[in-house]
């Protein structure tokens, strides 16, 4: 089977993120397959590093004259069996793109949250991360027996602990991580607050982007401070896992939260805001901890909670690691990915 991949991401992202891990994976298993993406300095290099040549195309706007034609270049060229268009941009670019090669191959759509389905129109199937996004598929009248679910998987290398010296943590202190985009969809505002009743409780936040001042000033005001570490943008989430005592993922939007996922790879224990996708990963008090959205003393003081009962949080990070090793293993998930592929080939 021929699959061509098409992606017109941004410099960070999950989505991004996990087309890497999805190509990588299929490259190991020996697929015939092609990736166009974005130049990227950071993503890039990993794909070749896994024996991936990734054709580099702008994917830009209006004035972009050279996307379409050079992806209707390489889809009647090879000829795939199917191409696997990530997001928006690559999707709507990409039926545009096989229209002109004027081809048969079967376009699959990939969403990793609820969007304008007028940018799919040219799909022929549609692939969500979640039941939910399933649902909000059908809902928008997508027909149901080409809306499937096929999960996300993470990368699950153990990661080597960090001394605390390095974070200027202090040794014996409990960890909190929290990793993602400073964006106001990850609520990283209330988890800030609930670091104010979360006593004692060190948090390292690893992430970039617009909220980045508003939230070192927010934890100043609130005089925790001293007790978060803002550590930009990281590539180590492993190592940081490693070393820390539990996850907290607090946000407002989430429609899957692959760091869930990522934490009960590693067994490591999990709050979350029952916001779309936690909601749906995490049994409550069994797999995780949640809590209401933007409610920050119901996440302080589940924070609390696993800070002082290591016991219960060893019980709540092997039954995430359970629910890992079943469903979100790159062998299951990759597995899916080609029985869909072969599904709607025919």
């Amino acid at each position: 089977m021929k699959i061509l991949q098409t992606m017109a991401g941004g410099d960070v992202g999950g989505a991004e993120e996990f087309l890497v891990r999805l190509a990588s994976a299929f490259e190991t298993r020996g697929l015939d397959q092609t990736v166009v993406v974005r130049p990227n300095e950071k993503r890039n290099p990993v794909l070749r590093a896994a024996g991936i040549d990734p054709i580099e195309l702008p994917f830009g706007g209006w004035l972009d004259f050279r996307t379409v034609p050079a992806l209707a270049a390489e889809i009647a060229g090879k000829k795939p069996d199917i191409i696997l268009s990530w997001m928006s941009r690559a999707s709507a670019a990409t039926g545009k793109a096989r229209r002109r090669a004027r081809t048969r191959t079967v376009q699959v759509g990939r969403l990793g949250g609820y969007y304008d389905l007028k940018y799919y129109q040219s799909c022929d199937h549609l692939i969500a991360n979640t039941p939910d996004i399933v649902r909000y598929l059908v809902e928008e009248g997508w027909p149901e027996d080409r809306a499937h679910y096929v999960p996300n998987f993470v990368a699950a290398d153990p990661g080597t602990p960090i001394p605390r010296t390095r974070l200027d943590i202090p040794e014996g202190a409990q960890l909190l991580l929290a990793a993602g985009r400073l964006h106001r969809n990850k609520a990283f505002d209330i988890l800030m607050k609930a670091m104010k009743e979360a006593n004692e409780v060190y948090l390292a936040l690893a992430g970039d982007g617009p909220e980045a001042r508003a939230l070192d000033s927010l934890a100043r005001d609130l005089g925790v401070d001293g007790r978060v570490r803002f550590l930009g943008w990281r590539n180590d989430i492993a190592d940081l896992m490693a070393t820390a005592d539990m996850l907290v993922c607090p946000s407002r939007i989430e429609p899957l939260g692959n760091v869930v996922i990522e934490a009960w790879a590693r067994n490591l224990p999990v709050i979350a805001a029952a916001s779309e996708g936690p909601g749906w990963l995490i049994v409550d008090g069994e797999t995780g901890l949640l809590s209401p959205v933007e409610d920050h003393r119901m996440l302080a003081a589940a924070i609390s909670r696993i800070a002082e009962d290591r016991d219960f949080a060893t019980r709540l990070a092997r039954a995430g690691h359970e629910r890992f090793e079943t469903e979100f293993t790159d062998t299951a998930v990759v597995e899916k990915f080609l029985e869909l592929f072969e599904k709607v080939t025919g």
